[in-house]
């Protein structure tokens, strides 16, 4: 499945982008993350769902520092990526 994620908050500069990179490889999830320039990140997981939703709901948290105020997520059709990059 696949599963992208908007996380608005106070999310930069609080290594949300490499925690989520670690994350996704850990539990077997391609896509990416990156930041956007309205303060926001983005990131696109694709795997199976256990996983994906793992990502989902670390993705509602976000790492230490982090002020995860809302996400908007929307279910697409999977790309068939390969790997985890910050983008």
């Amino acid at each position: 499945m696949r599963r992208r994620v908007v996380v608005h908050g106070y999310v930069q500069g609080v290594f949300f982008r490499d925690t989520t990179r670690r994350l996704a490889e850990r539990h077997g999830v391609a896509g990416w993350v990156r930041n956007n320039p309205d303060g926001t990140v983005e990131a696109a997981f694709e795997g199976s769902e256990d996983a994906v939703e793992r990502l989902t709901a670390f993705a509602r948290e976000g790492p230490r520092g982090a002020r995860v105020d809302r996400v908007e997520t929307f279910d697409e059709q999977p790309e068939g990526l390969t790997g985890f990059r910050i983008a």
